[in-house]
């Protein structure tokens, strides 16, 4: 009997694996078409494109940790190792700001005027959203939003920073923010690959949750990407 509840479990883990793969696929399928990413490209952006590019992911990026140990203080004891999991990723992402600081400074941009900048309407939609999700009881369906953004570091990041290199001539400390998550977001991702592999599913519903908060967070990064400089 334990032996077909585990093997149930596991095959729960592998279909909801390869739903998100298919997310993924789906989300990346439309990111290139996005205005801004497909200039860079094809070779056509401009270096004002690039520091309204980071002066608006910038604004989004303050909220990252915030959703996230807004999530951590909303799960419960029955799940303290998923808490420790999520409380690990905020501290590791917290100073991601800085980053994206220093190389909006390191191309031109005004740090004052970074500082004083609002969240485009897409960014908005898109914390709104974390925010609900992670203000709810036991919100373990952000693993999927995790998925989504994680994915982006791990699959896309790197091949983005180099289209930025190569068109607009920068240095590599001046697109630091997405070099820096090419590089460390796959581990991040195997991380998560090992939660849902955990028995984690076997939560009543939670498989849907997490497909469903996946997709729509993946939408959302679109639209702040879409709605660059639209505040």
């Amino acid at each position: 009997m334990e032996r077909n509840k585990m093997e149930m479990v596991e095959n729960k883990s592998a279909a909801v694996i390869r739903e998100l793969g298919k997310t993924w696929a789906d989300f990346e399928g439309r990111l290139i078409r996005v205005p801004i990413v497909a200039r860079a490209l094809r070779g056509a952006i401009r270096l004002e494109d690039y520091r309204l590019l980071l002066h608006d992911h910038y604004q989004q990026v303050l909220d990252g940790s915030r959703w996230i140990a807004c999530a951590v203080s909303s799960i419960g004891s029955e799940h303290l190792e998923l808490r420790s999991r999520f409380l690990e990723h905020a501290r590791t992402e917290h100073r991601d700001y800085e980053m994206l600081q220093r190389d909006f400074e390191s191309v031109g941009g005004d740090v004052a005027v970074l500082r004083a900048g609002r969240q485009n309407i897409g960014s908005r939609a898109l914390s709104a959203w974390m925010f609900q999700r992670a203000g709810a009881a036991d919100p373990l369906d952000l693993l999927g939003a995790m998925f989504i953004i994680e994915g982006l570091g791990k699959h896309f990041a790197g091949i983005f920073a180099r289209a930025l290199q190569q068109h607009l001539d920068l240095g590599s400390h001046q697109v630091s923010f997405y070099r820096y998550h090419a590089e460390h977001d796959e581990d991040h991702v195997g991380e998560l690959q090992e939660v849902l592999e955990s028995g984690v599913l076997a939560i009543d519903g939670l498989a849907e949750r997490i497909l469903e908060t996946a997709r729509v967070t993946g939408r959302l990064y679109l639209l702040q990407l879409e709605e660059l400089g639209n505040y």
